[in-house]
């Protein structure tokens, strides 16, 4: 009970075109517009829910949102509770940023880096099947994970531990955590930094092929593959990473696992079983024995 799963993220961003070129014409994922206030908002369809991702026109590159989903309204008043009692102050979302998320119940609060974070009761399916791109499809099913890096490590695992209930699955020395709420690996990883991002955002593709030829098609229109084709150590998801235009990573993945309640976190050493070599330098590279 409690935080369910990922539900959507809102960026802004100073290149809305660049963006929706990379996602539809290289990653197979459709974009469809929204009213909101003034500005019209591209909207990612990773599934039959209304998006998974918003682009905010802006004259800068920032996160807007974070949103996660809550199981019921009691379990958002639970959650409220659990943070005002942290000290957190929890604010109700308005009526029209509700329609825009397709949520019946919408607050959120501000977490420790700075950046607004949602919890959201329902979601609005808004199609019976995701129109895709030409010659794109099955492609994407989902949205799944996000990595923060923050100087502010500890706070935000604070947090989402103790007070908003997520779980650790695993870590790597000297400061990568990963966790999770749900049966997926994870859901949301922190790593330390010296200034706060969003290190990388995963969609979730079908299987290999989807994933491979959205690997094909990255390097046929030159986008800027910043991670090649790998695997993971943790979560065993196969996977590669491409800079996109606000630049941090996006992930493009399948084949993560699932874990129970009798998992046990430990430190899982190498990032990876193969491949994942990166165009620059890795700021969260195994040390060196």
């Amino acid at each position: 009970m409690g935080i369910r799963k990922l539900g959507y993220v809102g960026l802004n961003v100073t290149d809305v075109d660049a963006w929706t070129d990379l996602l539809g014409r290289t990653l197979g994922i459709g974009v469809t517009t929204a009213k909101f206030g003034t500005d019209d908002v591209a909207l990612a369809e990773l599934d039959e829910f209304k998006y998974r991702l918003a682009l905010h026109p802006s004259t800068q590159d920032s996160p807007r949102e974070l949103g996660w989903i809550v199981d019921t309204p009691s379990e958002l008043d639970r959650l409220t509770r659990r943070l005002t009692d942290a000290g957190f102050t929890v604010a109700e979302g308005s009526a029209e940023e509700m329609r825009l998320r397709g949520a019946t119940q919408l607050r959120w609060f501000t977490d420790p880096v700075g950046y607004r974070v949602e919890l959201a009761v329902g979601e609005a399916k808004a199609r019976t099947a995701v129109a895709r791109p030409d010659g794109t499809h099955p492609g994407a099913t989902s949205l799944g994970h996000f990595v923060l890096a923050s100087p502010r490590l500890a706070e935000l695992r604070e947090l989402y531990e103790s007070v908003l209930e997520f779980a650790l699955t695993d870590y790597r020395a000297p400061g990568l955590f990963f966790f999770r709420c749900n049966p997926t690996h994870h859901s949301l990883a922190l790593a330390v930094a010296e200034t706060p991002s969003i290190h990388h955002l995963e969609f979730e593709y079908g299987s290999i092929d989807d994933v491979g030829r959205a690997y094909d098609r990255a390097k046929a229109n030159g986008a800027p593959i910043s991670i090649s084709l790998g695997r993971h150590m943790n979560d065993k998801a196969i996977s590669f990473y491409v800079r996109n235009p606000s630049g941090f990573h996006l992930e493009i993945a399948c084949g993560g696992i699932d874990v129970g309640e009798d998992w046990v976190p430990h430190d899982f050493g190498v990032s990876d079983v193969w491949g994942h070599h990166h165009a620059d330098a890795n700021p969260f590279a195994s040390p060196t024995p």
